[in-house]
């Protein structure tokens, strides 16, 4: 009898087990082919966020490749305040370039990084730059966010527009606080001067290796050094 019941016991754990077993391959299947069937919709849409985001600080209108196609890997670049490998995109128009894509980040923020967008022409000049990511005081320095200054029709982030290292000189690129032409807002100086460097930094960086960032075909150029 007690041999029987040990069989019997074990030949239910069999059982379970071998039920178990069919449900995590059922399961594991379903997950499967949810994930393969919303992943194009998925991909699609941060797309989608990405270029609109992107739109911001170069407008479509100015350039007819594929530009998420035309994309240039950059390594950990200290001179954008970037630790890990990024990517850069590339504008170009009839085939000629036009601007580059590429992010910052402003290290010395109030409350730590602030991370930038930055669109930058093969001239040097700068066409948009958005804050992206940050941590600073609400309130306080939401004003460096676009989406959340209160002086819409000239936003304090639009004033690195069409800037460059040939029309402004150095001392430019600093808040009026500090020599520079960048307004600012009173009690809110410290979110506005590092971006401001970075800002700088990143249109020196630019200027430094524009013939690999503007090379005329994607295949004459690798990644940034």
């Amino acid at each position: 009898m007690s041999s029987a019941r040990e069989y019997s016991a074990s030949g239910m754990a069999l059982r379970t087990a071998a039920i178990l077993f069919v449900f995590v391959i059922i399961f594991t299947a379903l997950l499967s082919a949810a994930y393969l069937w919303t992943k194009p919709a998925i991909e699609a849409s941060a797309t989608e966020a990405k270029m609109k985001l992107i739109d911001e600080v170069l407008p479509r209108s100015e350039y007819d490749n594929a530009l998420l196609d035309d994309a240039l890997p950059l390594p950990p670049t200290p001179e954008l305040g970037l630790s890990n490998a990024s990517t850069l995109y590339r504008a170009r128009q009839a085939g000629q370039p036009v601007a580059v894509i590429f992010e910052a980040i402003a290290p010395d923020g109030y409350a730590g990084k602030i991370r930038l967008l930055l669109a930058i022409r093969a001239d040097g000049q700068v066409t948009g730059v958005r804050v992206i990511q940050h941590r600073e005081t609400p309130g306080l320095g939401d004003y460096i966010e676009i989406r959340k200054d209160k002086n819409k029709a000239r936003p304090w982030i639009t004033q690195f527009q069409g800037m460059s290292l040939t029309t402004v000189s150095d001392k430019d690129w600093k808040v009026k606080k500090d020599g520079g032409r960048i307004e600012y807002y009173t009690g809110a100086t410290v979110s506005p001067r590092a971006i401001s460097k970075a800002v700088f930094k990143a249109a020196k960086w630019a200027d430094t290796n524009r013939l690999s960032l503007f090379a005329e075909s994607a295949k004459k150029s690798g990644a940034v050094q």
